[in-house]
């Protein structure tokens, strides 16, 4: 028992892909707004440092005798 590709079926598969790409590039738009404005949100940030912290805070000087 064989089937044929109807005209129905061509036109439903045209509706269906059409549809399908529409979302997908409706998607891809809004992800990369997304991940743009996260990469943006990251950049702005000021760097945290650590405190400033002098290297030699438990030596004393020496002092001639």
């Amino acid at each position: 028992m064989g089937t044929s590709l109807t005209p129905e079926f061509w036109e439903r598969f045209a509706v269906l892909l059409v549809a399908a790409m529409g979302v997908t590039v409706i998607l891809t738009v809004v992800f990369d707004g997304l991940a743009v404005r996260l990469l943006r949100r990251r950049a702005h940030r000021p760097p945290v440092h650590a405190p400033y912290r002098p290297q030699d805070a438990d030596h004393r000087p020496s002092v001639p005798c």
